[in-house]
């Protein structure tokens, strides 16, 4: 257990009813499941689209799926990909992989081809799990990777023949297995004994990717105690029960949807309402049928179904804890939530920590913010480049002290150290994000170290504008960029996505207008692009990069 930190500020905004610190078990991470099907063996541990898997059906896949591993030589150590989307495959094929005495590598599957070689080759992975639709992506890479196994799944294994809430199209697609590969169908039927079990909770679990501060791609490898760590945290945090039942659509590949909607829920013995697909209306119908009492999600999706013509008329009653990270709920969303008897409850976590290593109490939440460290973190507030301390109130650099955080970088041990900073003998995670604590101990985002404008010596940050944008009644969604410019070095440019009834009827001179009545005058945009779509990430996070990237490239 580790020693509570003593006399933090942030302590006089603690929950009354929890604890400063918990204990973790020492136990594999997949004993949090076999307990759970212990325990509710005839419960729903999952709704997908109307198809129930109760924990006892879901415990006995997991053991059949970690017996075809073994029996295919996958041993203690050896790494699977799982390059899935949210579907049943993916939690069978997760604890399996763990079970297996194996490492889980999480892929996003939307990477492309060249990405998906290189996460391949780069841990070496002897097996992938995919779903069917990825088959020509793969069919053209395999040879020239380690890959010695491909598991082939298809939606259609768990979509029920009469499905409970709208189905999106691409999935109702006929399967092929392709040429050599192994069947999902046919591992699961075939029962296979799971191996002995070899792991304890300081064995490595799970290598997750991350283009990190530097940008470059590298894989963080976390112990199962350190899963654990994060999945008792997200689950008490939150107020999770074995009654609680989650609208499960964060990409389990990813750290917060991994542990929020997946791990946590497990612990807890809930209920997860999958989604494989981003959709509004399906998303809707899923909290109204199944009375969804948590839902953890990005800010998008939140604006998305709060543009429904209808949603004053939609019963989102059940709705307990919704709330999320990645990027800060625009104000003016939070306050259309609360008119909606919602209280939004922001986040913050990394890959390399975890999910939830700082989150606002259930009580006292605020709005654009990251709320406070949770059990057990210790946090400062650094100068990126001395190491200094900094005072209440100063933005500096983020860094924390974390049972969660990881081993390694994958293959990677000059990245790994560079990751970590020593302050007094004491090991600290270096986040690469800008941030400050209140005078209530509450910490609030600044931005990333690397996306500041310099606007003729003055510095901009976009986060601090953007959510502002979405106060205007015909932005939907709103990017702040840099764009180079010969008279100030960079300007400051907005990329919108208007609402539909808006197209057509605002220029870019109202827009400068708006802007420039409540910014001051190096922040206000100057360059106004409405666009059809921003791009984002599997997770729904707006890929500021990519705009910023694809910017600079005009003018070189």
């Amino acid at each position: 257990m580790m020693k509570m930190v003593e006399n933090r500020l942030w302590y006089g905004n603690w929950p009354a009813h929890l604890p400063k610190t918990l204990d973790y078990p020492k136990t594999p991470l997949f004993d949090a499941l076999e307990t759970a099907a212990r325990r509710y063996p005839d419960k729903p541990a999952i709704l997908y689209y109307g198809r129930k898997i109760t924990y006892g059906e879901l415990w006995e896949s997991v053991l059949s799926f970690a017996g075809y591993l073994s029996n295919s030589g996958i041993k203690k150590g050896d790494r699977v990909a799982l390059y899935l989307p949210n579907c049943p495959q993916f939690i069978i094929a997760y604890y399996g992989v763990l079970r297996a005495n194996a490492i889980a590598v999480t892929i996003d599957p939307m990477l492309n081809q060249d990405g998906l070689k290189q996460v391949i080759n780069d841990n070496g992975s002897k097996a992938i799990v995919l779903m069917d639709a990825a088959i020509p992506l793969i069919e053209k890479i395999k040879e020239n990777t380690t890959l010695q196994n491909i598991v082939v799944s298809a939606p259609a294994d768990y979509l029920p023949a009469d499905p409970e809430i709208p189905v999106p199209s691409s999935m109702l697609m006929p399967t092929e297995k392709g040429s050599g590969n192994k069947s999902w169908q046919e591992i699961i039927l075939e029962k296979s004994v799971a191996p002995a079990i070899e792991v304890t909770s300081d064995d490595p679990a799970v290598l997750m990717y991350t283009s990190g501060t530097t940008g470059e791609r590298k894989g963080a490898l976390h112990t199962h105690r350190g899963m654990y760590v994060n999945a008792l945290r997200a689950n008490y945090s939150l107020a999770m029960t074995p009654s609680s039942v989650h609208l499960a659509i964060l990409p389990f590949f990813h750290v917060t949807g991994m542990h929020f909607c997946m791990t946590a829920p497990v612990y807890g013995g809930g209920t997860m309402v999958i989604l494989s697909r981003w959709d509004r209306e399906t998303a809707i119908q899923a909290i109204e049928k199944y009375r969804c009492s948590h839902w953890i999600n990005i800010s998008t999706m939140v604006v998305d179904i709060l543009s429904a013509p209808d949603i004053d008329s939609r019963d989102l009653n059940s709705l307990m804890v919704v709330g999320g990270g990645g990027a800060p709920l625009p104000k003016a969303i939070g306050e259309k939530l609360k008119s909606l008897n919602i209280n939004y409850v922001e986040g913050y976590g990394l890959t390399e920590a975890g999910s939830g290593t700082h989150i606002n109490p259930l009580d006292r939440p605020k709005l654009q913010c990251l709320g406070i460290p949770s059990f057990d973190v210790d946090t400062k507030i650094i100068h990126p480049e001395t190491g200094e301390e900094l005072p209440q109130g100063k933005s500096g650099e983020l860094i924390m002290t974390t049972e969660s955080a990881f081993k390694m970088y994958w293959n990677k041990p000059e990245e790994t150290e560079k990751a970590f900073i020593t302050l007094e003998g004491k090991k600290w995670l270096r986040t690469g994000d800008l941030a400050y604590m209140d005078e209530e101990g509450y910490f609030h985002m600044v931005d990333r170290l690397k996306r500041m404008i310099n606007r003729a010596g003055f510095k901009v940050w976009p986060a601090a504008i953007e959510g502002e944008f979405y106060r205007h009644p015909a932005i939907k969604e709103a990017c702040i960029i840099g764009t180079p410019d010969p008279r100030v070095g960079e300007e400051v440019k907005v990329c919108i996505v208007l609402k539909p009834d808006y197209v057509g009827k605002i220029s870019a001179e109202e827009i400068k207008k708006w802007g420039k009545e409540r910014f001051a005058s190096h922040e206000y945009p100057r360059v106004v692009a409405f666009v059809e779509k921003l791009p984002k990430s599997a997770s729904g996070k707006i890929l500021w990069r990519v705009l910023q990237s694809e910017e600079f490239k005009k003018s070189s």
